[in-house]
């Protein structure tokens, strides 16, 4: 693994894809979300359009829980020294923005108390991700001796759980309506535990112990076969999401189709994070940006300042994907019209990350 003062090169080329993914992501949100947040799609072309474009840009957040896990996982630092790191890295930045937003959009202080912002969904993946850091030490004696073999075996447990969102339409079909509430319940789920018995070995928990498996495991292999070994595992992976997704949207294949918010969240179903095709998507991406690994001036030069500035970029670019989608929107076919957002939007909140990260003493307190 070729490594350029103490930092691993294709992880920086890595972050800089899935931050232009997570803008991918949230430029085509526009085509099945209405401004009301309820499901809205126009035509079945934006319908196969959308399915297609967000699956294959839904491994942006995994992939970013990699990058980082990747680095950190096992703890190298004092405990101590660890979270006051990550505190300046991500959650003083965290709450920053969390301001703004609520500033820009909305007002609603209140909410900054018990949650991240309504105004800025976006936001959810940093307590999230906080919510990993916390595990880290007490996982890291473990991760430090654990064999691959049994790391293989916990990864095949938490791979289970990516079908939970499939498991838990099955249950429904075979048993009808939930006895508690309106939640398909899983193995010791129910109304007054969401404590299952999968709980603690599922959910962004696996892609920190995938990365490890690459770390400590994984061998690298040269392109064509990482390609060769990742193309139909990418494949799978795009054909679960898409077509879940589209043939979960109701009343396909008559369109225009507008639903409540609640259909718009039933219809990602096969793009849940944690879920199969996600996972498998996930997992062959890394694989071939492990060979990602030039060093030399464009690295040093562009790669690297843009890297870097990445997280910065992720956390304002709601606001600039806002005015830029109105401007675009329906003015060009959808796929010209979404890429078009995203790389606009990745530009310009790159620039001014990497602008603004140069002020002394203020930058990196606020974008990271």
């Amino acid at each position: 693994m070729k490594v350029n003062s103490e930092r691993v090169i294709f992880l920086d080329y890595l972050r800089i894809a899935a931050c232009f993914m997570v803008m991918l992501n949230h430029a085509v949100e526009p085509y099945y979300f209405d401004e009301a947040m309820n499901l809205s799609i126009k035509t079945k072309s934006d319908a196969i359009w959308v399915s297609l474009l967000d699956s294959a840009a839904r491994a942006c957040v995994p992939l970013f829980v990699m990058t980082s896990c990747y680095l950190l996982f096992p703890l190298k630092l004092k405990v101590s020294d660890f979270f006051k790191r990550r505190m300046a890295r991500v959650a003083i930045p965290f709450f920053i923005w969390a301001i703004v937003y609520i500033c820009h959009f909305s007002g609603n202080f209140k909410e900054l108390f018990f949650n991240f912002p309504s105004v800025a969904g976006h936001l959810w993946f940093v307590p999230m991700l906080f919510g990993l850091y916390l595990a880290m030490p007490i996982f890291s004696p473990w991760a430090e001796k654990v064999s691959k073999r049994e790391l293989i075996f916990w990864i095949g447990i938490w791979a289970f759980t990516a079908f939970f969102p499939f498991f838990r339409r099955l249950s429904i079909a075979l048993l009808g309506a939930p006895a508690f509430g309106s939640v398909a319940y899983l193995w010791g789920e129910c109304a007054w535990n969401e404590f299952g018995a999968f709980q603690y070995v599922s959910g962004f928990f696996g892609y920190m112990l995938l990365a490890l498996y690459f770390r400590k495991f994984g061998k690298v292999i040269s392109f064509a076969k990482s390609l060769l070994v990742a193309t139909p595992i990418f494949a799978v992976g795009l054909a679960i999401m898409s077509t879940g997704f589209y043939f979960r949207i109701p009343g396909v294949p008559s369109f225009p189709i507008t639903a409540p918010y609640a259909a718009a969240v039933d219809v990602e179903m096969s793009i849940e994070y944690c879920s199969i095709g996600v996972a498998l998507a996930t997992f062959a991406i890394f694989l071939v940006f492990r060979n990602f690994t030039a060093d030399g001036w464009f690295y040093r030069k562009i790669i690297v300042p843009i890297s870097e500035a990445s997280f910065g970029a992720y956390l304002m670019h709601i606001i600039i994907l806002v005015p830029i989608c109105s401007m675009i929107k329906g003015r060009l076919p959808m796929p010209i019209a979404a890429f078009g957002i995203a790389t606009l939007t990745f530009i310009i909140s790159i620039f001014l990350s990497v602008v603004f990260r140069k002020i002394p003493y203020i930058g990196k307190t606020i974008l990271g």
